[in-house]
């Protein structure tokens, strides 16, 4: 394919001899602790942070319980994922996230105003900022030249609070992008590509840099679909340079004056570099049930769908939309096909209607959905039994779509469209030219009343907490040592999703006790009864073990049930410092003692106390039958927290 590594391009001088890539430039003037030396800990400064809904509740109880008055950053809370409102449950989150963004001194994003990385990228996002997400997709900004990293909302709360985000120092790798795209060939299939060679866990303790002659061509949202995917091989962040196609984006959105230049020095180098000649690419799609699990769109057109979603935090930008509705224009889409469009912004879907867009969406037989997450995570637009969806979403993970037995695909807006029309998927290639996209020089805005600024008098503002927002679990310090059953095993690539469901279990985001009720619930429907009746234990995974969402329920719900520890062959970045901040100790193991144990196993951690406070990186663990030995992975404020029992505990 189109991917290749360059072991001939590597510029592996020490920085004492060189100069700085874009990543090290923006990590370099936020440096609070540490030195920027790979895999060390170092802690940076962070300017921006943003929250959605389904974590955000989170976070504001958080900044609640460490009695913080005042937020330091400049934040925003986003209501872009529990919009659909069934009962009391949504709306009374929504509440509660304006009147603490009030208290706190955040600016509030109502529901209906678009989808946080799209608005962000629009509105608040500026070169060479760090931004901190509680969500996974948060690097999208850095399309725009920024440094965005997703987080838990702990983490996040720390953050508002003024401390310095602690993480590893990431390997940096380069990728060169050169040549043109060919027809009905956009980004998406960069990101697919990539995913393709480098699989689910190929960017873990990675930052993703883009360079090259054809990046100039990219428009900013362009380079935000390559940047959000990138959370999809695990990486910690992608960045492009901000350059001439950032200042023209941010013009057009009326924000000009934050643009400033930045691009890696010329003798600058990469910890690794790859190459996409763009003129040798093909439209691409990835198959259920991974975004790596990729093929050509030709070795697989002619597959019959039930539904096409358009929309999501990766494509949904004005350029994917128009692209969309120019080839619907006098079109009609299958009978047999629901087709569903989702812009990711007011602005945008205002620039649509300005532009005739809507309505050539709507006479094809499109249905609109408000800017919102949507069908991506599962609230609202599920396909029906046994549904074959082809989506422009990030992930395809089972059952996210809302549907157990759907089978879900991933691919561009251009072939997304193309097969609504034909029923099927197809390579758009066959289809008729490509519609030429004029670029929207500039922006024309109303008043937008979604976006509420904070107040500079916050007398008199309360915090409203409905019924179903419950108090937050807590949990003892590490005793001396542990013991208990296999509560489950599972395998590799174990994502969130399998961990904690989305979808209509959402609204169950504030109410912990409530959501614990369905950990793991797709895998093995007792579990969290087994949990309780155990009185805790173990979860024993495979590799990259939590990829996906930054949800910190995956380790907040398992710590309300009683889980002590995971033993794991490996850990996807953001799980295990969620793992960390409520007390749950992540414990590496062979991948020869994971065969070994089984479901139901008895174990023992002896002097597991001890041997933190010693900083050992061994411990043995006892079995039934034999003796294993687990290793950590941890630095001494992961210690720290994990002695205290979390972070929460020790703050």
């Amino acid at each position: 394919m189109a991917l290749i590594k360059l072991q001939n391009h590597l510029k592996l001088k020490t920085p004492n001899t060189r100069g700085m890539n874009v990543s090290e430039k923006i990590i370099s003037s936020h440096l609070k602790e540490g030195k920027m030396v790979k895999n060390s800990e170092i802690g940076i400064k962070i300017d921006q942070t943003l929250t959605q809904d389904a974590t955000g509740t989170m976070a504001y109880l958080f900044l609640e319980a460490m009695g913080i008055k005042r937020i330091k950053t400049m934040s925003v809370s986003y209501i872009d994922h529990n919009t659909l409102q069934l009962d009391f449950m949504n709306p009374d989150d929504h509440i509660f996230l304006q009147t603490a963004a009030a208290k706190f001194g955040a600016i509030l994003s109502k529901a209906g105003n678009g989808i946080c990385h799209q608005v962000h990228l629009e509105s608040f996002g500026a070169p060479g900022a760090t931004l901190l997400g509680s969500d996974s997709h948060t690097p999208t900004i850095g399309g725009l030249g920024a440094l965005g990293i997703g987080a838990g909302g702990l983490d996040c709360a720390l953050a508002m609070a003024g401390k310095p985000y602690y993480l590893k120092m990431p390997e940096i790798v380069g990728i060169e992008l050169k040549g043109n795209f060919q027809k009905w060939v956009s980004a998406k299939d960069v990101i697919l590509e990539i995913l393709r060679a480098l699989t689910v866990n190929g960017g873990v303790e990675k930052m993703f840099e883009y360079f090259g002659e054809a990046i100039v061509n990219l428009s900013v949202p362009e380079r935000a679909t390559i940047t959000n995917m990138g959370a999809e091989l695990g990486a910690t962040s992608s960045i492009f340079p901000s350059d001439i196609s950032c200042h023209c984006f941010l013009s057009s959105m009326g924000r000009g004056k934050v643009y400033k230049e930045i691009k890696a020095d010329t003798n600058s180098g990469y910890d690794a570099v790859y190459q996409i000649n763009l003129d040798e690419l093909e439209p691409l799609i990835a198959l259920p049930h991974s975004p790596d699990n990729v093929k050509k769109v030709k070795q697989v057109q002619g597959q019959k769908i039930d539904q096409v979603v358009i929309g999501s935090c990766t494509n949904s930008s004005y350029r994917d939309m128009l692209t969309v509705a120019k080839v619907l224009k006098n079109r009609k889409t299958h009978p047999d096909v629901e087709l569903i469009i989702l812009p990711g912004s007011r602005k945008t879907l205002q620039a649509l209607e300005r532009a005739g867009a809507i309505r050539d969406m709507i006479e094809a037989g499109a249905r609109i959905f408000e800017p919102t997450c949507g069908p991506c995570i599962g609230m609202g637009g599920a396909p029906c039994s046994k549904g074959v969806s082809l989506r422009t979403t990030n992930r395809n993970f089972k059952a996210r779509s809302g549907t157990k037995d759907a089978e879900i695909f991933l691919a561009s807006p251009e072939t997304a469209v193309v097969s609504a029309i034909a029923g099927k998927i197809t390579d758009p290639r066959e289809f008729d030219d490509v519609p030429k996209i004029s670029k929207l020089t500039r922006f024309h805005f109303s008043f937008n009343s979604l976006i509420i600024n904070p107040l500079k008098n916050k007398q008199g503002i309360k915090i409203i907490k409905g019924p179903n927002i419950a108090a937050l679990p807590r949990k003892g310090s590490l005793p001396s040592y542990l013991s208990g059953k296999v509560l489950i095993k599972v395998g590799d690539n174990i994502t969130t999703d399998d961990i904690m469901p989305a979808g209509k279990y959402l609204p169950l985001r504030s109410n912990v006790p409530k959501y614990a009720e369905h950990v793991f619930e797709s895998i093995d429907a007792l579990f969290s009864q087994r949990a309780l009746k155990e009185k805790g234990g173990f979860i024993l995974g495979g590799r990259n073990y939590g990829q996906g969402s930054s949800r910190e329920h995956a380790a907040l719900c398992p710590m309300y049930l009683g889980v002590k520890a995971v033993l794991a062959i490996s850990f996807a970045r953001i799980h295990k410092a969620n793992l960390i901040n409520f007390g749950i100790i992540p414990i590496e193991i062979s991948e020869q003692d994971y065969k070994k144990l089984k479901q139901e196993d008895f174990l023992e951690i002896p002097a597991i106390k001890k041997t933190l406070e010693k900083e050992q990186k061994e411990i043995i663990i006892k079995t039934d039958k034999t003796k294993i030995t687990g290793n950590f992975e941890l630095n001494k404020r992961d210690i720290k927290i994990l002695l205290a029992g979390g972070s929460l505990n020790l703050i």
